[in-house]
């Protein structure tokens, strides 16, 4: 079991007052089987006009703010506590054969359907079947295959912030061979459903560690992304291409959605603004650290 803090903070600053601005927030960390929210809180700034906390299509909490006052700068802190426990490495070899999904007889929930069909990031082509079939040979494994394709992303591709943007599309991410997290999580969610399996895009943290003899940096860490696949023997598994990790104890599961564009961290709509900058400052720290 791992416990972190969580400290999430956002900054806009504007080029000309906002006269209202109305923001969707997927930043409340979500509950699952090995994550525990032990507390959670979000610091606003300016305040507040509404707000309103509901629970998505996907299961996510999200929140709603609207300011309606003129305002020059917007300060979004995200603050939490989370338990993880280890999930179990699953049985990559005892999983139904890629072909063989789903069976005649199988009638898959519709939680696990929906992750099959294409989205804005993550098309099916046939350019990222060609790239996936070599990790699904005849009868493979559909989780040994997963993890063989993963490997190829961590082995094969170059992590690069400079050569993407949250619209570079997978196909792009394939021939230029470099990327981000979110790139790589899209180009193997886009491959899985290529071969018709489901794989579902995951926002949230990692915790990362500091070279040897170095101290870690405040406000070093970032947003991270990830995936997972679903099989009938384990239901999801967290697949990360990015640091070629099964089922990490050193990830934070935020929002779970078809892609990047449904779990954006913030989105929304303003009226005013001008050119803006944005800031954005994310620690991931054991929480026995925190309280020494």
């Amino acid at each position: 079991m791992s416990l972190y803090r969580v400290s999430h903070r956002t900054a806009y600053v504007y080029g000309a007052p906002v006269i209202q601005s109305n923001h969707l927030l997927h930043l409340s960390p979500r509950v699952i089987a090995n994550q525990r929210i032990l507390s959670h809180e979000l610091i606003i700034d300016p305040a507040l006009t509404s707000r309103h906390d509901r629970t998505d299509y996907f299961g996510n909490p999200t929140t709603l703010i609207s300011l309606e006052e003129e305002h020059t700068e917007l300060s979004v802190h995200s603050l939490s506590e989370i338990e993880v426990r280890q999930a179990a490495q699953p049985p990559f070899e005892a999983t139904t054969p890629w072909q063989d999904f789903p069976s005649g007889r199988q009638v898959l929930p519709t939680e696990v359907v929906q992750f099959t069909c294409p989205s804005r990031y993550a098309k099916a082509s046939t350019l990222l079947y060609e790239f996936a079939r070599p990790s699904f040979p005849d009868s493979m494994p559909m989780l040994e295959g997963a993890r063989q394709l993963m490997q190829c992303i961590f082995e094969e591709f170059r992590f690069d912030n400079t050569t993407t943007d949250v619209s570079t599309p997978v196909e792009q991410v394939l021939q230029q061979k470099s990327g981000v997290c979110q790139d790589f999580a899209h180009l193997q969610i886009a491959a899985l459903r290529s071969v018709g399996l489901p794989a579902r895009y995951i926002s949230g943290y990692i915790m990362t560690h500091p070279p040897e003899g170095e101290q870690k940096l405040e406000g070093s860490d970032a947003s991270h992304a990830w995936l997972s696949v679903w099989a009938p023997e384990t239901g999801w598994v967290d697949f990360d291409p990015t640091n070629n990790l099964v089922n990490s104890p050193e990830h934070i599961a935020i929002a779970y959605g078809r892609d990047y564009e449904d779990v954006s961290p913030i989105s929304g709509v303003l009226l005013g603004g001008g050119e803006h900058t944005v800031s954005v400052a994310v620690d991931v720290r054991p929480l026995d650290k925190v309280q020494q």
